[in-house]
């Protein structure tokens, strides 16, 4: 079974799930894949520790802190590459950013290969089942384009400029199927 509670932030309301004591989803209102790695009915339950331990992970995120990951129990659901990719984007400091094709580049390492398709990494980002908290909004396009944020470009700003990232160099692209 899957717990879930709601969470207001100053991006909008959040959904939190939890299976058991690991924390299996966030996701904003609106979100491409919304609930997507969940199948089996999340029920309602503020009470849960580990989604009342996730609560309080954002409400020190949003007063400006910097919360470990490591501090929630995390088990997010997705196959052995995507776990690869989430992995690395755990990774990603505070107030820094990573393209995808550098996140390809350590997958390839990673897998032995030669080169990795920053196409099946942006896949991989875009699914990621733990917004914010897996900080997938922190991987920006090889020329500084705010670009496939599942929660719309305008969180990602947002989202980047709370953590203090030095946007001089980003754009948000006008055209495209990426927005």
């Amino acid at each position: 079974m899957f717990n879930s509670t709601k969470y207001e932030s100053p991006i909008g309301e959040l959904t939190i799930a939890c299976k058991e004591d690991k924390l299996v989803g966030l996701w904003m209102q609106g979100q491409k894949y919304f609930g997507g790695t969940v199948q089996e009915e999340m029920v309602k339950n503020d009470n849960v520790p580990v989604l009342i331990k996730a609560k309080s992970w954002l409400d020190r995120y949003f007063a400006g802190d910097k919360p470990k990951i490591s501090e929630l129990s995390i088990a997010p659901i997705g196959g052995d590459f995507r776990q690869g990719v989430w992995q690395i984007l755990c990774d990603i400091p505070y107030g820094e950013v990573i393209t995808y094709g550098d996140i390809a580049k350590q997958m390839a390492k990673k897998a032995g290969k030669e080169r990795m398709s920053s196409q099946a990494v942006g896949g991989a980002v875009g699914h990621n089942p733990i917004s914010i908290i897996i900080p997938c909004h922190r991987v920006v396009g090889s020329n500084g384009s705010l670009t496939g944020y599942a929660g719309g470009v305008a969180k990602k700003v947002n989202l980047l400029e709370h953590e203090g990232v030095d946007m001089s160099g980003l754009f948000v692209p006008t055209k495209g199927t990426a927005l």
